[in-house]
């Protein structure tokens, strides 16, 4: 398939970095490159009635097991290892990912994404803070400042909005989304699926 595979992601989501984190060798191995599509996730739960694993499983015996299991088998299969849990969580994303929109037109996206991932799930700090943000992106090499300013302009807003509202249309209710085509695919799980689309088998 010649279609790009797309990853509609959220800083916020864990899973979503640990699908960040396999992408890489998903791509050297298909030689397909995966398209980043920004979204908000607080959007499309508010506009799917929906809520983050975290509240909607809370409780429920054995389920969190299960997902620790789940977890520990991506890292094996996908050799990346595992993600640190930010203390600050949930972290209100709207910023960061307006800020990703604003570093696609800036330029800067893929060095963005992995900045604004690193400070989330590796050294985790409370990004929604907007000085612990700035400083935590311009110890990573962008220029915070300019960036978080840009986030703030109308076609920047317009533009996450924009995407948000696409997902859900495509069927979307959470994040990580990976659609190849038409095809949705939802979870990190299912990135085992999506290698194997686009690989054609």
């Amino acid at each position: 398939m010649s279609s790009n595979p797309q990853f509609l992601f959220d800083f916020g989501s864990p899973n979503a970095f640990l699908s960040h984190e396999a992408i890489p060798a998903i791509e050297q191995r298909t030689g397909v490159k995966f398209e980043y599509l920004p979204i908000l996730l607080g959007g499309i739960f508010k506009a799917t009635n929906n809520r983050s694993p975290a509240e909607a499983f809370a409780g429920i015996k054995n389920k969190r097991e299960f997902h620790a299991l789940e977890t520990e088998r991506f890292l094996k299969r996908f050799g990346v290892k595992p993600y640190v849990w930010n203390p600050f969580f949930p972290v209100n994303t709207l910023h960061l990912m307006r800020a990703a929109i604003a570093a696609q037109f800036e330029g800067v996206f893929e060095k963005y994404v992995e900045a604004a991932f690193h400070h989330m799930w590796v050294e985790p700090k409370k990004m929604d803070d907007p000085e612990v943000a700035a400083k935590a992106l311009a110890s990573s090499g962008l220029d915070a400042a300019k960036l978080l300013a840009r986030s703030q302009d109308a076609d920047v807003k317009a533009k996450l909005i924009e995407n948000t509202q696409n997902a859900v249309e495509r069927g979307a209710f959470g994040s990580p989304t990976f659609f190849v085509g038409k095809e949705m695919f939802f979870g990190k799980e299912q990135l085992r699926e999506v290698e194997e689309m686009v690989s054609g088998k």
